[in-house]
């Protein structure tokens, strides 16, 4: 049977589990209007994407 034979430390566990983080989100500024979007995205704000406007707008 797989049992451990001694018990795992806090110390050990953590620096086995020190890789398991999640990315930090990319946060970039859109060139046409600089709302601030994540890449490869349409901005939510004007709608462009890539110099071409993708979906039309959203009016406040």
């Amino acid at each position: 049977m797989a049992v451990p034979k001694r018990r795992t430390s806090k110390r050990r566990k953590r620096a086995r589990n020190t890789h398991k983080v999640a990315p930090a989100i990319v946060i970039q500024s859109c060139p046409q209007c600089s709302a601030a979007k994540r890449p490869h995205r349409v901005c939510a704000e004007c709608g462009y994407y890539a110099g071409e406007q993708r979906v039309a707008a959203q009016e406040a």
